[in-house]
């Protein structure tokens, strides 16, 4: 429980600094992304998942 505390915390730490770091990027970025077709989101998130579980299994070993 602990370890999905400490990521969801860093997903906020990572959020804000984008929004508050570069928030005209964070609304472009936005903006671009619902211009993009469902498919091709679909595959980003995805791969999005594939990436982070790859991650997490190396991290923890």
């Amino acid at each position: 429980m602990n370890d999905f505390i400490a990521a969801v915390g860093l997903l906020f730490v990572f959020e804000g600094l984008l929004y508050g770091g570069f928030p005209f990027l964070a609304k472009r970025f936005a903006r671009d992304v619902a211009e993009l077709p469902d498919t091709v989101l679909r595959v980003v998130g995805i791969l999005a998942i594939a990436a982070g579980v790859v991650i997490v299994w190396l991290a923890r070993g």
